[in-house]
């Protein structure tokens, strides 16, 4: 998630760390907060990948700051990376709000499909938190009203994305028409 963010956040443009951190901080929210242990080091080796530059800008006080910049060979590893998640990319909410929310730096809009239509075929399948052996529970067969309350969450939540794809993959396939 921390690569694909700042890769993504950087090919919208160059940016000082502290910026990096305060949009990835923004996306990833109270869920998953990014410390300066885990960004500086993430930097360090994207940019031993070759995938990012840093040079000095005079800052707005004494200190200069030092500027994020993606390279093309950065820009075309997160296209990889959109083109093609990871299965757990699909199905873990939070991973996949980060790939969703630079899907539109895919130039195609049948790459953004494929991808969207992964999330789709993902939220269709049977699932919940609680089963009974391998059978997955429905919130109506659950007598403790905090379960019940999460499945019910869960499952509005899931119809709510859902109607949202199909109504995205829509406009995309009605786009790429003609």
């Amino acid at each position: 998630m921390l690569t694909l963010a700042i890769l993504g956040f950087l090919a919208e443009r160059p940016m000082h760390a502290y910026e990096l951190k305060k949009h990835i901080a923004g996306l990833a929210g109270h869920v998953r907060t990014v410390s300066d242990g885990a960004l500086y080091p993430a930097v360090s080796r994207l940019e031993g990948s070759g995938w990012l530059t840093r040079h000095e800008e005079p800052g707005q006080g004494v200190a200069p700051r030092q500027m994020i910049t993606l390279t093309e060979a950065g820009r075309a590893e997160l296209l990889r990376r959109l083109r093609r998640p990871s299965t757990q990319d699909i199905t873990d909410r939070a991973k996949f709000v980060v790939v969703l929310s630079f899907l539109s730096q895919l130039p195609d809009p049948r790459e953004r499909i494929a991808v969207l239509r992964r999330r789709w075929d993902f939220l269709a399948e049977p699932a919940s938190f609680f089963y009974d052996g391998t059978r997955p529970l429905r919130a109506d067969e659950l007598s403790d009203p905090f379960r019940r309350g999460v499945l019910t969450v869960a499952r509005a939540t899931r119809n709510a994305e859902k109607a949202w794809l199909e109504e995205t993959i829509r406009e995309l396939e009605a786009g790429t028409a003609g």
